[in-house]
This record gives structure tokens, sequence and C-alpha cells, in this order.
């Protein structure tokens, strides 16, 4: 399995079976971002080379406005897209293996936690896992410390307050906090 086809698969939401090939490729797929993140977060490194680092390990070109903050850790690394204008603070971790997209001119806080993927329920299957993407919209903020979970997308303009958890998808427009995270505002625009 290569990284094209297990994409494909995750666009699927294909379950994961523990020790199955797509299994296995994930494994051999964190130890390449392993490799490149602990390159990007070992020493000081410039804007330029960070871009072209984050670059690698994503498998396409980030805009020349990306900006990022090390250290950052990846799971996958080559199923996350960013649009143009994005900021990802120190400290975050991507469990990309369900895909995550991100948005034009999103904020990403100091240690955000964004979660793809899902062990099964059942004691016998916990090793197995379910994968569904997260989708971050347009000018979206989110703040230090926020959890986002598999399946969830923020809508554009939103802004996700620090230390939430959100479980479940957030309309364009609002902020939400609190764990589990609830409208706690809209906004006019």
């Amino acid at each position: 399995m290569n990284a094209e086809q297990f994409k494909e698969e995750m666009k699927k939401q294909t379950y994961i079976e523990a020790n199955s090939e797509m299994h296995l490729h994930m494994h051999e797929m964190a130890q390449r971002a392993r490799r490149i993140t602990v390159e990007m977060n070992k020493e000081y490194r410039t804007p330029e080379e960070l871009r072209k680092m984050f670059s690698h390990l994503i498998g396409q070109e980030v805009d020349e406005s990306f900006g990022l903050f090390p250290p950052f850790n990846a799971d996958y690394g080559q199923n996350i897209t960013v649009g143009k204008n994005v900021f990802i603070n120190s400290g975050c971790c991507f469990q990309d293996q369900g895909g995550i997209e991100i948005g034009d001119n999103a904020l990403i806080g100091q240690q955000v936690v964004i979660a793809t993927i899902n062990h099964d329920l059942p004691p016998e299957k916990r090793g197995s896992m379910l994968p569904a993407p997260v989708k971050i919209g347009n000018r979206v903020w989110i703040g230090a410390h926020a959890t986002i979970l598999s399946g969830v997308t923020i809508g554009d303009n939103s802004i996700v307050a620090a230390g939430a958890v959100v479980t479940k998808d957030v309309p364009e427009n609002v902020v939400v906090g609190g764990v589990p995270a609830k409208i706690i505002k809209r906004i006019e625009v």
C-alpha cells in the first residue's frame, strides 16, 4: 500500500483492522513522519526551512505565507492540506491519518491536538480504528490547548476557545468553548 492508496481509503472512512495492510502502512508512515519532525524540531530553523520541511512532511508545497513555530508532531504527515496564510503555533500534535484540511487564514494556537481516528469500542477489537476527517474552514482561530476530534468540521470565521474539546461540527461565525464545546457567542460579520 502506498500513501495515495491509503488516502483514498481514508476518504471512504474505511475501517482499519489491527495488523492489516493499512495498519502496517500507518506504522511505516509514522516512522517517516517522526524522522522529519525530529529534524524540524531539534534546532532553530528559519521560516523558509520550516516551510520546506513541512512541505516535505505533507507531500505538497505550502504557500510562502505559511508559518509554523516548532515543535510540531504528526502521526502520518501526508494527509494534511493547508491553505494560504495559515499559522500553526508551537506544540501542536496532528493525528492526520483520517485527513486534516485547514482553510485560508486559519490560526492554530499552542498545543492544539487534532485527532482523526478513534479506536473501536469492544475490547477485543480495540486495536482497530475508525477514521474520519477534520475540516477547518477559512479564517478559523483555534485557541491554545483545544482538542478537535475526528469527523468534526469547523465553519468559516469561527473561534474555538482555549481548552475546548470539540466533539461535534461547529457552524460558521460562532465562538465555541467548554468540554464538550458548545456555542457561547455568535460573531457578527
